[in-house]
C-alpha cells in the first residue's frame, strides 16, 4: 500500500491494491488538516462536472456495462454481470427489486454525490464482500468535513449543470455543507431528465428516455476517537425508458438510511454499521415510443448490519474479525386488469412473501511483512436461506392474448399452463439453505523501487437470486417479464440450483521509469466456474411469425465454465514546456473469453476485444483531451440467447476544461464523426420491434454525436 499526502500526485495502483487501500486502511476521520491518508485512484470529490449516473467513473477502471435504462444499467467484472458483481454503496448491500434488474443498486446514487469510488475485479478480500465471484464495486458518498471552528457555520457548497446534444439530456447537481470542529452536516442532490438519444444515423433510438432524481443527507459528529455517521436518502425515478426489456420503469420511490459509527483504542478499531433501504418499484408503459397494457409492482426492503473490530498485532500486521447480517425481503405480484381475459380476474403472484437472509463470518490477516511484501489473507463463512410462499396465476383457464394485447400467444401459453406450474410450485419445497466458504491470498512484492508483482488467489461464491431460483410461471408471455439480459427471450426459474463456485488467480506486473516519466501494468487473470448459473432451451415460440422473430424459452441451470482475460495500461508523459503545458499519454488494452464447459459455447454478453489510446494537455487553468476507442467485431456470441454479432467500430472524443477558483466550464464532443455503430453489450432493441416488426430483434444501437457543454460553481 502507498501512504501519501493530499497534496502529493496520486499513485496509480491496481485495482485488487486499490480496494484494499481503502478498504483495509485505518480509520481516518475527514478534516480540512493534512493527515496522512491513503488516497486512490478513483477519488472523486469536489468533481462536481461528473452528473447523472456513476457509469462514466467506473469505465475509466475498466468496469463494462450491460446497457438497460439511462441511469440502470448494469456493471460487468471481467465478463461476469449481474448479482455476481457486488456493489456496496456506503458499505451498504442494496438489491436489485425487480424481475428485469431494472434498479440495480449504482441507479440509487448519482455521480456528483461520490466522493470515492474502488473496483476490484476477480480476487478481492474476503473483509470488500462476500455472495459475488465476479468481484466488488465500492462506491462511498459519506466523507465528513469539518472545519477549525467550534461554531456551527457554512462550510461549502455547489451547483452544476450539464447538457447534451444527442438525447436533449438535462443534469443538475446541488451540494451544501454546514460544519464545525465536531459536527458536519451535508446535503447532495441530483436531478436527471433526458429524451431518447439518436444514433449515428439520426434516427431516435426508441425507448431511452427517462427522468431521475436522487437526495442523501448526512449528518456527522465526532471526538478525537470516535465518529457517528447517519444517512438519509431518497430516490425518485417517475419513468425510465428500456429499450431491450418488454416492460418500462413507471415508478421507482426509495427511501434508505444508514448509520455507521468508528472508535479507535490503543491498538484496535471497531465499525459498526446499520442499513435500511425500501423501495416501491413499478412497470408498465408510459411512451408511444413503447406501448402495451400491463402493470407490475415490487415492493421491497434490505435490512443489514455490520461489525468490524480490527486488532493490531505489531506496527506491521493486524488481524480483522467480522460478522454481518442481511436480509432482504420482496413481494412480486402483477394486479389483475378489470375486463382482460388474459391478466385476470386474479392478480398474478410472481414473488409472494420471498425473502434472503445471509448471515456471514469472516476473519482477515493483514501484514507488511517487510519493505518488499506485503501480504494479505483471509477466510469468510456464509449462511445463505432462501424462501418464498405461495403464489397464484391470474386465472385457470382461459387462452391468453400477448403483451400489450399486441400479438397472439401460442396455444402451449396458456393461464393452465400456469395454473398448474403454480400448483406444483406450490406443492413443492421453497425453503433452501447453502453455507458456503469463501478465501484469499493476495501478495505484493515489490521487486526494486521500480518494479512490482501482485498475486492474488481466491474462491468466491455465489447463491442464486430469488428471481433465479422461483420464477416459477412457464407461459410465453409470464417468462419474458423474468430477465436481466436485454435479449427477447423468456426465463424460467429453478429451485434446484445450487451455488456458484469461482476459482480465480490473477497475476499484475507493474513497472514504471525511475524519473516517473512512465507506468506499464499487465494483467492476467483466469476463472474456472463449478455450477455456474445458466440457462437451457425448454422450447421455442414466435410472436410475428416471422423467419427473424423466434425467440427461446430458457430454464436456469447449473453448468461449469472458464473466464480468462489480459489488461494492458500504459500512462506516460510525452511532452512538457512553459508554452505548451504537459502532455500525456494513455493507453490501455482489454481482451476477456469465456465458455461454457459442456459445448464450448460462448458464455453470454462477453466484450470483445478493446483498445483505448487517450492524450491530455495541461496547461495553466485549461485541461484538453483527446481519445480513441477501437472495439473489435463481436463474432463469438450465444446461440441459445440469439446472441447479435456486431461489427467493429471506432470512436472519436474531444473534451477541453478550464477552471478558476469556483467556477469550472466544459465543452466536449463525444463520438465526433457521429459513427453508427451497435452496442456489442446492449442486447436487442424491443421497442423498435413493437414499431416495426419486419426487422426483427436488431442490436441496440450505440449514441450518435453530442455536443456536452457542462458548469459547476463552488462557493
Amino acid at each position: 500500500m502507498v501512504y501519501k499526502s493530499k497534496t502529493q500526485k496520486t499513485y496509480l495502483l491496481s485495482p485488487v491494491a486499490l480496494f484494499i487501500s481503502g478498504v483495509l486502511s485505518p480509520f481516518a476521520f475527514a478534516d480540512d488538516t493534512p493527515l496522512e491518508v491513503i488516497e486512490v485512484h478513483g477519488h472523486a470529490q469536489n468533481k462536481h462536472l461528473a452528473l447523472g449516473s456513476s457509469e462514466s467513473l467506473l469505465s475509466d477502471l475498466g468496469v463494462d456495462f450491460s446497457d438497460a435504462g439511462g441511469v440502470s444499467n448494469l456493471p460487468i467484472l471481467n465478463g461476469l454481470m449481474g448479482d455476481r458483481v457486488k456493489v456496496l454503496i456506503d458499505g451498504a448491500d442494496v438489491t436489485a427489486a425487480c424481475a428485469n434488474h431494472m434498479n440495480p443498486p449504482l441507479s440509487y446514487i448519482s455521480a456528483n454525490q461520490i466522493s470515492s469510488y474502488n473496483v476490484a475485479a476477480g480476487v478481492s478480500p474476503v473483509s470488500a464482500g462476500g455472495d459475488n465471484i465476479a468481484g466488488v464495486i465500492s462506491v462511498n458518498s459519506i466523507s465528513p468535513q469539518y472545519s477549525d471552528s467550534n461554531e456551527l457555520g457554512w462550510h461549502s457548497g455547489y451547483v452544476s449543470a450539464k447538457y447534451s446534444s444527442v438525447d436533449n439530456g438535462r443534469k443538475l447537481g446541488v451540494g451544501a455543507r454546514l460544519a464545525s470542529d465536531t459536527f458536519s452536516l451535508n446535503y447532495q442532490g441530483s436531478f436527471s431528465d433526458a429524451d431518447s438519444y439518436e444514433d449515428g444515423n439520426g434516427d431516435v433510438v426508441l425507448d431511452t428516455l427517462y427522468r431521475a432524481q436522487n437526495h442523501s443527507l448526512t449528518a456527522a459528529m465526532r471526538d478525537d476517537k470516535q465518529q457517528l455517521v447517519i444517512k438519509l436518502t431518497h430516490q425518485k425515478i417517475p419513468y425510465q425508458g428500456f429499450a431491450n426489456q418488454y416492460m418500462d420503469m413507471t415508478d421507482n420511490t426509495s427511501y434508505g438510511a444508514i448509520a455507521q459509527y468508528k472508535r479507535s483504542f490503543d491498538n484496535s478499531e471497531l465499525e459498526g454499521q446499520v442499513n435500511w433501504h425500501s423501495v416501491k418499484h413499478e412497470m408498465g408503459f408510459f411512451s408511444e415510443e413503447k406501448r402495451g397494457m400491463m402493470p407490475m409492482k415490487t415492493d421491497a426492503q434490505d435490512i443489514s448490519t455490520q461489525l468490524k473490530w480490527r486488532i493490531a498485532l505489531n506496527k506491521n500486521s493486524s488481524i480483522l474479525l467480522a460478522q454481518e447480517y442481511y436480509n432482504y425481503s420482496i413481494d412480486d405480484w402483477w394486479p389483475g386488469i378489470e375486463g382482460s381475459t388474459m391478466m385476470g380476474p386474479d392478480d398474478y403472484v410472481n414473488i409472494n412473501n420471498g425473502k434472503r437472509e445471509r448471515i456471514a463470518a469472516f476473519a482477515e490477516f493483514e501484514s507488511q511483512i517487510n519493505t518488499k511484501l506485503w501480504l494479505n489473507v483471509g477466510v469468510r463463512i456464509e449462511s445463505i436461506n432462501t424462501h418464498v410462499g405461495e403464489v397464484q396465476s391470474y386465472n385457470d383457464g382461459m387462452s391468453m392474448m400477448g403483451i400489450g394485447s399486441m400479438e397472439t400467444m401460442t396455444m402451449s401459453d396458456t393461464s393452465t399452463d400456469n395454473s398448474i406450474a403454480a400448483q406444483n410450485f406450490n406443492a413443492a419445497n421453497r425453503d433452501k439453505t447453502d453455507t458456503i466458504v469463501d478465501a484469499n491470498l493476495l501478495i505484493n512484492y515489490q521487486i526494486t523501487n521500480y518494479d512490482e508483482l501482485q498475486f492474488g488467489l481466491a474462491r468466491k461464491n455465489r447463491a442464486p437470486n430469488l428471481y433465479e431460483r422461483y420464477s416459477w410461471g412457464v407461459s410465453n408471455m409470464a417468462t419474458t417479464m423474468i430477465g436481466w439480459y436485454g435479449d427477447g427471450n423468456g426465463y424460467i426459474g429453478n429451485p434446484d440450483l445450487d451455488v456458484e463456485t469461482a476459482h480465480t488467480i490473477s497475476a499484475t506486473y507493474i513497472k514504471q521509469a525511475k524519473d516517473d516519466g512512465w507506468r506499464l501494468s499487465t494483467n492476467v487473470w483466469y476463472t474456472d466456474v463449478n455450477d455456474y448459473i445458466d440457462a437451457d432451451i425448454v422450447r421455442s415460440f414466435n410472436s410475428y411469425d416471422l423467419d427473424n422473430t423466434a425467440r427461446n424459452i430458457l430454464q436456469f441451470t447449473n453448468v461449469d465454465a472458464i473466464l480468462y482475460g489480459a489488461k494492458i495500461d500504459l500512462t506516460a508523459n510525452i511532452y512538457e514546456s512553459k508554452d505548451l503545458g504537459n502532455w500525456q499519454l494513455h493507453a490501455n488494452v482489454t481482451n476477456t473469453r469465456g465458455k461454457r464447459d459442456d459445448t464450448n459455447q460462448p458464455l453470454y454478453q462477453i466484450k470483445p476485444l478493446q483498445t483505448q489510446l487517450g492524450i491530455s494537455q495541461q496547461i495553466n487553468r485549461f485541461e484538453n483531451a483527446l481519445s480513441w476507442q477501437w472495439v473489435d467485431a463481436k463474432s463469438r456470441v450465444d446461440n441459445n440467447r440469439f446472441e447479435n454479432q456486431t461489427d467493429s467500430y471506432s470512436l472519436i472524443n474531444l473534451s477541453s476544461k478550464a477552471t478558476w477558483d469556483s467556477l469550472t466550464l466544459s465543452a466536449e464532443v463525444s463520438n465526433v464523426f457521429d459513427e453508427y455503430y451497435q452496442l456489442p453489450l446492449g442486447g436487442v432493441s424491443i421497442a423498435a420491434l413493437k414499431q416495426d416488426s419486419g426487422n426483427g430483434f436488431e442490436q441496440l444501437a450505440g449514441q450518435g454525436r453530442s455536443f456536452n457543454v457542462s458548469v459547476s460553481y463552488a462557493f
